[in-house]
This record gives structure tokens, sequence and C-alpha cells, in this order.
């Protein structure tokens, strides 16, 4: 792709148009003519990109890979909140049905494209795997567990006694994996090795605007640097609802998670099978829905006790309940003896935010009313999955005008503006 920039419709350059002209229509000639004129320049646009985590990590990518010149600004560290402690689980189908089915479809082939470009499996541990479903039950008996009454559909290492009605609901074909953390760091260095990406350790305070046509010109941040753009794109995650820019027209608030990971000491008996768990816990009440993913690494990722509480201002500020940090080690005994306490180190014991919005769609677009700033976030828990696409679509609307990937028309922010209006 030809290297763009914008030409704006301010003095240097003016364009004689009729009075009864509507801004509507001013946008559609000056589009047409700013792509004319960068497709005849040599000038990169200047896109700054306010986000280290999985969404602005693929959209900083796919933005570079075409031509821009980009600017990534994380205020800690890249995908150092949720994108690097989630567990990194794709599926393809299993959002069919609703308005996020052509994104997770086209950003789980993308997974498997970015894997063969970036050595996926070596790099950041991208493999596919088996998925099932089943139930277990928390047992405090410390005796072997018996296997006169296990079911042939379990993997050996899933020994707890408790464990029943197994059910294959993915595939090597239609479900996979990657260490999220490692894939962020993998792509946003490539990005700035091949693509020449900038990376801004920083807190963004605004957006800056032009005094006519209200586009885009620079975003500030706190101590007062200031980074000229020709577009932003936000991908604040959870901290989505703390920008008073995109506060002011809808709400994200943030899921949080737990986690751990464990090290058993025999790794290798351990195959590639992502568990969804129905848990009962031994003292009654509703079932839990852990989740348990052993990763190629050798270390086993289990996840689980969300609730929704405020967002810290800092990432560095999150840590996790001990209450459901101890539950979690007790669905890992309850499912294996190789990661009971003893068997297993804990490497981790971590909490993270996921982004969720009202209607539980994520909201990826320009933002009504200010030309050249631009959103993704809201992903929730298939953030990981969908961040290739959402880059990549993004990549296509702020270049292009269009995003060709996905139809992006059912997560527009414009959506918020509607409601508001009834």
């Amino acid at each position: 792709m030809a290297a763009v920039t914008t030409v704006r419709l301010s003095p240097p350059f003016s364009v004689s148009l009729p009075p009864i002209l509507r801004r509507t229509q001013i946008r559609k000639i000056y589009t047409s003519i700013r792509f004319t004129m960068d497709s005849q320049t040599n000038h990169p646009k200047r896109i700054v990109v306010c986000g280290g985590g999985v969404i602005g990590v693929c959209t900083a990518y796919f933005l570079a890979k075409n031509g821009a010149a980009v600017t990534l600004v994380e205020k800690s560290s890249i995908a150092g909140a949720a994108s690097g402690k989630a567990g990194g689980f794709l599926a393809l189908d299993w959002c069919d049905g609703g308005p996020v089915s052509s994104l997770a479809r086209a950003s789980f082939n993308l997974h498997r494209s970015l894997s063969e470009e970036l050595d996926g499996p070596k790099s950041y541990g991208y493999r596919t795997l088996d998925t099932l479903s089943l139930t277990i039950s928390e047992t405090l008996n410390e005796n072997p567990p018996s296997s006169g009454s296990r079911s042939s559909k379990l993997p050996s290492w899933i020994d707890g006694s408790t464990a029943r009605s197994p059910r294959t609901i993915g595939t090597v074909e239609t479900t996979a994996q990657v260490h999220p953390q490692l894939f962020a760091r993998t792509l946003i260095s490539k990005a700035v090795e091949s693509y020449g990406v900038e990376i801004v350790i920083g807190k963004v305070e605004r957006v800056e605007l032009e005094e006519e046509g209200g586009r885009v010109n620079s975003v500030v941040l706190e101590g007062g640097r200031v980074i000229e753009s020709n577009a932003v794109v936000l991908a604040l995650g959870p901290w989505s609802g703390k920008f008073e820019l995109l506060s002011c027209l809808f709400r994200v608030s943030g899921l949080k998670a737990h986690s751990i990971v464990l090290e058993p000491k025999e790794p290798g008996l351990i195959t590639p099978h992502a568990l969804f768990l129905s848990y009962y816990p031994s003292n009654g009440g509703k079932p839990l829905d852990p989740e348990v993913y052993p990763r190629p690494t050798g270390e086993v990722y289990i996840c689980g006790m969300s609730a929704e509480e405020d967002v810290p201002e800092d990432p560095e500020q999150i840590i996790g309940k001990p209450e459901s940090i101890q539950a979690l080690k007790r669905v890992a005994s309850s499912v294996s003896s190789h990661l009971k306490e003893g068997e297993a180190r804990v490497k981790a014991e971590q909490a993270c935010f996921l982004p969720c919005t009202d209607d539980g769609l994520p909201i990826i677009g320009e933002l009504p009313g200010i030309n050249g700033c631009y959103v993704a976030t809201g992903h929730s828990c298939w953030g990981i999955l969908n961040g290739p696409a959402t880059g990549a679509a993004m990549a296509e609307l702020v270049l292009k005008g269009r995003a060709a990937i996905v139809d992006l028309s059912p997560f527009s922010p414009a959506r918020f503006v509607k409601r508001t209006k009834r």
C-alpha cells in the first residue's frame, strides 16, 4: 500500500464549495480529495494509538504494515494488564448467531496467518487444541482418585474423582490458544523492527482538535508532551470509562477476573485440552464456571471468580482477592492430582479487568462529530481472539475510510448517540 498523509480543509489548502452543501457532503468531498492527494505523496499518515493492550498492539501493527507512521502510547507496559493475564483461548464459531460472529471468524483465521508469519508455535505458544466441558464437584478427600468410574473421554491427567459428563465442545479445527502476553509483545516487536512503530510510555491526557473543522491534530500526554497526528485510535480497554472524551458518550465498565498459573512437576503428562467446567463447591451454592488452559510452555492457566468493580487508575494496583485465588486452587486440586499443592508450583496469582459495554458488543469506529478520532474497546472476554481482526479493520477504516475485512457498523459508537436522542 502506498504511504498516505492528510490534506486538511484549512490553509494552505482550500476548496471552493457552494454554500448549500452541508457538513456531511463536505466530508464526502474532503475524503475523496484526501485519498487522491495521499496517493501522490510520500509522506506517511501520522497516527497515535493509545493503549498497549492486544487491541492497541494489533491496530498499531496493521496500520504501520500498511504504510502509516505510528506512535503507540502506553502508560504502563505492553500487555501489562488484561492482555497479559488473560487465558488466550481462541474459538472460530463460539460467537455465531450474533453480531460478533464475522469479527470472531475473521480474527480466528488471522491468528492462524499471523502464527505462520511470526512462528507462533515457537514465539508465543500458538497451537490448536481440543476443548471439553465437564462437571466437577469439589472434594476434600485426600485419597488417590479411583479410576473405576472414569469416562473414557477424559484425558488421563484429569483424574479428579468427581469429574463427570465430559462433552467435546471444540476441536483442533475450531479452537486454539496463544500465550496472550507473548503474542502481544511478539507482534509489537515485529511492528517496531519492521515497520517503524514508536513506543512512548506515558498517560494520554487529551486529544487536541483543529479550531476549524474539528479534526484531530495532536495528542497531549500528562506532563505536557504533544504528539502531532492526523488521527488517533483510543484503545484504552477498561480505562475507556475514565477518559472523558469517551465516557461522555458511552459506558465501559470493568469486570474483575482472577487467575492462577501453575507449573506441574510433570508437565509432559498434561495434554492439550482446554476445559470449561461446571464446578460445584463443597459448601453448596450456585455452580461456578472456571476455565483451565494447559499451555505448551508447561504451565496450566486457571481462571474464574469474576465480579464488576471500579477500575483503579494504575494497572500495577490491581491485585486479586485472596478468597478468589484460594477457590481457584481448590478447582485445580479437584480437576487433577497433578495440579494439587505439592505437585505443582504456583507461578502467578493475579487479577485483571475486562472491558465490558452495556449492550455486550465491542465499540469500534470513528467517534461522531470528531474527524480522525477512533475508538476500539469493549471486547470483554474475547479481546485476545478478536484483536487481530479489530486491528486490521481499524487500519482499513483509518487509511481507506472503510473496513473491508469485516462490517463494523454493528460496533459503531454512533449507536449510543442514537439512543441518547430518543
